[in-house]
């Protein structure tokens, strides 16, 4: 779905809930974006984006059934873009952001959209989370 008319567009894209969807997840949105925004915002959204993609599927229902999925919204205004990504949710485990160590493989995903991102939050609605996030520019 896409609404790309005037100062403002929206899209949303779903997809597989599977690893190899991460990069498909980034290069949908880089194809949206590229050139409608400027290259340092956008490395930043593709970055964070690319984080909660990847969250979704190792740490929600999302990546552990099989016909698991993540819906992606991208909103762009004049100032800012808006990204959300929502999962199959999980009774295990919840958005948190941890301070990794220097040595740590991972675990820094929500840790860089709180560094980068202008705002950003999570929600559960029964059967689903969202974690979203805004960067300014």
């Amino acid at each position: 779905m896409s609404w790309a008319d005037g100062p403002y567009s929206a899209w949303r894209q779903v997809f597989p809930g599977r690893v190899a969807s991460v990069p498909e997840v980034r290069a949908w949105a880089r194809d949206l974006l590229a050139g409608r925004v400027a290259v340092p915002l956008l490395d930043d959204v593709l970055l964070l984006l690319s984080e909660l993609a990847a969250n979704a599927v190792a740490h929600s229902d999302s990546g552990r059934t099989a016909d698991g999925r993540l819906t992606v919204y991208l909103a762009r205004t004049t100032t800012m873009v808006h990204v959300q990504v929502t999962d199959d949710g999980s009774v295990t485990s919840a958005p948190a952001v941890r301070v990794p160590e220097a040595d740590d493989d991972g675990g820094r995903g929500l840790w860089l959209v709180d560094l980068l991102a202008a705002e950003w939050g999570s929600h559960c609605d029964g059967a689903s989370r969202s974690v979203w996030f805004q960067v300014a520019g």
